[in-house]
């Protein structure tokens, strides 16, 4: 798929974990259990993989950032070749 493309696919998502970032998550008390936050991790994944595969991540990571799910430091993998 042609890069540019995929920027334009990808921005709308990006631009409302943004949103989240500077309006919402300033003013709810922090309880991710990860590192980097699921936002910052779900907006890096969106612009590293795409939106499909970088969305696919995105939403296993959201989803197990509960009690029971896991926590420490998990960076986005980069990019297969």
């Amino acid at each position: 798929m042609n890069y540019e493309l995929k920027k334009i696919l990808v921005f709308p998502f990006v631009l409302l974990i943004r949103g989240y970032q500077k309006f919402i998550s300033p003013f709810t008390p922090s309880s991710c259990r990860y590192s980097p936050t699921c936002s910052s991790y779900a907006k890096e994944a969106l612009e590293k993989h795409g939106l499909l595969k970088g969305g696919w991540m995105a939403a296993k990571r959201i989803l197990s950032c509960n009690p029971w799910g896991g926590s420490g430091y998990d960076p986005v993998p980069p990019k297969k070749k």
